[in-house]
């Protein structure tokens, strides 16, 4: 995870944004950037394996409160 220059890339807001304040997402070449709307110019910068592999844990339930 990096901290990184500005994405060039899409951004796209969550589909479960109800608020102005949402998570949203841009696929870079190598990378997956994500950020809060209400701050574009800080992001966090994930290599695209590990957005997989973080997507999949969420998809698996691996990151649920029991």
């Amino acid at each position: 995870m990096a901290h990184s220059g500005a994405v060039s890339a899409t951004w796209r807001k969550s589909t479960r944004c109800e608020s102005h304040a949402c998570v949203e997402v841009a696929r870079a070449p190598e990378v997956v950037a994500i950020r809060n709307s209400t701050l574009p110019q800080e992001h966090l910068s994930f290599a695209v394996p590990v957005w997989r592999a973080f997507v999949a844990g969420v998809r698996a339930g691996e990151f649920d409160l029991r």
